[in-house]
């Protein structure tokens, strides 16, 4: 399992206990300090209650997938693998349809395109995003879907409870105003310990709120674009490297016409739709908000062993 796997990342599992101590807290306050004042004895009350617990139960769905899932690890192989005639190899694969192919020496075996190593989790990561430690996984090509779901459902979990405290507030102002607020029993918690709570919600959710909003529009830019952060970087590096070598050999007539080309990704694109059906699945697109369990993408090939078709 995952968090196996990165059981000694301590930011990790911070993370991870602070994630599941927030989302709990948020219950409490919404049910025991929002709720029951402002709507007891209303329809309101119930109907509120099922639904923000509801949008939690699938925030927690979605970040245990997102967890315990395989973010896509390659497969170590059983034997050391001999590099000793990496060129050959290289000219081998190519020729038997496993062009892009790449070697990881931490790993000490052959990755497939678009994947990197991870030095958290020690193993290479197809189609790596980024390790995150919220998670305490990387977010790879399979659980890349369970991830933007629980952003989605993290959001929408800080917006109604932004919504709901925000309302309660201005309840409890209006009573006070009228005087409801001394009909109160012995039992009420004291103002200053509810309105420290409202303080500490409102601070939780809008801080989660705007921090998995940010993550949730770059994830799925990442998606429609089909680059990877990493891949962006790379790109970046490699096009300011050929601008300034460019720049640097323009007065000379001797500057190969391939160093002046600009950079192109080694994959092709593909429409929007497409790859974003790689990811949340064939499906319907309202079983793109369930942590339901998709096939996974066909391109390149899932089911792979560690050593491609070549002589080792």
């Amino acid at each position: 399992m995952a968090f196996v796997r990165c059981r000694r990342d301590p930011c990790g599992v911070i993370c991870l206990i602070l994630t599941y101590f927030s989302v709990f807290y948020a219950d409490y306050v919404v049910i025991q300090y929002v709720l029951i004042p402002a709507y007891s004895g209303s329809v309101w009350c119930t109907l509120h209650g099922s639904v923000f617990n509801l949008i939690l139960l699938l925030l927690l769905a979605c970040h245990s997938k997102a967890v315990f899932s395989d973010p896509g690890m390659v497969p170590l192989p059983d034997t050391a693998i001999d590099f000793s005639d990496l060129r050959s190899q290289s000219s081998r694969m190519n020729e038997r349809g496993c062009e892009g192919w790449t070697v990881c020496s931490r790993c000490e075996t052959y990755r497939p395109p678009r994947a990197h190593h991870c030095r958290v989790c020690q193993r290479c990561i197809r189609r790596m995003d980024h390790h995150c430690p919220w998670i305490n996984n990387c977010v790879g090509e399979l659980n890349q879907k369970y991830f933007i779901q629980f952003l989605f459902y993290t959001g929408m979990a800080s917006l109604y409870s932004l919504v709901l405290v925000v309302s309660a507030w201005v309840w409890r102002i209006r009573n006070e105003r009228e005087g409801d607020v001394d009909k109160e029993g012995e039992d009420t918690p004291s103002k200053h310990l509810i309105v420290a709570h409202y303080i500490i919600l409102l601070v939780e959710s809008v801080l989660f709120g705007v921090f998995v909003m940010v993550i949730f529009y770059d994830q799925l830019v990442s998606i429609i674009t089909d680059e990877t952060p990493i891949e962006q970087m790379r790109n970046r590096l490699m096009m300011k490297d050929r601008g300034s070598s460019s720049s640097s050999s323009s007065s000379s007539s001797l500057t190969p016409p391939s160093s002046q080309m600009s950079y192109h990704p080694s994959h092709t694109r593909k429409p929007k739709l497409a790859l974003l059906r790689e990811v949340f699945g064939r499906g319907s697109v309202l079983c793109w908000l369930l942590p339901l369990h998709s096939s996974p993408p066909t391109v390149g090939g899932v089911s792979y062993s560690a050593l491609p078709d070549y002589d080792v």
